[in-house]
């Protein structure tokens, strides 16, 4: 097999992300997998809405809290020992400057294909932006919303193991591909030019 200069582990973020895409955590990945289906059932076949899920999920969680800090106050007047503490729970710093890094490096992304376009007035850019949003807009009218997320997870759970597994040869179909794409792309940016030349001079 042939020896890429990053392997798709770094491509994926190198951390904990990664493991689980590939699934190097085993337990961690499969859980994904069952959450995400249970998820989907729940919303889509058995007919729950989201403010009545999230509203009874949080209930028990107040619930859950109230009684625990209850027992651990009455326990803790007979114990011997001090009872550990009760978790803090707040997001931290790190963790919110970590997602809005990232983020920002989406939006910048974005930003900059709308530069090529809207500045540089770049065709092929345009062309192939026209594509993906066509494909993405046919596809959410076969699909609702909660099931294309569903399948963007199921997606992301399975492709990157079998593309790690079968690289090389995915990596052949997708050059010959991207080769007939940028064919065609081209194709239409020639003939696009040469028709508005054509009305110029008319």
């Amino acid at each position: 097999m042939a020896t890429h200069p990053r392997s798709l582990h770094a491509l994926l973020g190198g951390g904990a992300v990664a493991d689980v895409l590939l699934w190097r955590r085993r337990n961690v990945s499969a859980a994904a997998v069952v959450g995400a289906t249970a998820v989907w059932f729940v919303f889509e076949r058995a007919g729950y809405s989201l403010p009545s899920v999230l509203s009874n999920a949080l209930l028990l969680l107040v619930a859950i809290l109230f009684f625990w800090a209850k027992s651990a106050s009455l326990l803790n007047r007979w114990a011997t020992r001090p009872l550990p503490p009760l978790p803090n729970l707040e997001v931290s710093d790190v963790v919110v400057e970590k997602a809005a890094d990232r983020a920002l490096v989406w939006i910048n992304r974005v930003l900059a294909v709308g530069h090529d376009i809207a500045i540089k007035r770049d065709r092929k850019v345009f062309i192939q932006v026209i594509l993906v949003l066509w494909v993405v807009s046919y596809i959410g009218m076969l699909f609702n919303f909660l099931t294309l997320i569903y399948i963007g997870v199921m997606v992301s759970l399975l492709v990157p193991p079998l593309y790690e597994k079968y690289q090389d040869h995915i990596d052949e179909k997708l050059g010959v591909a991207h080769s007939v794409l940028s064919r065609h792309i081209d194709t239409i940016i020639t003939r696009a030019g040469q028709s508005a030349k054509q009305k110029k001079t008319e």
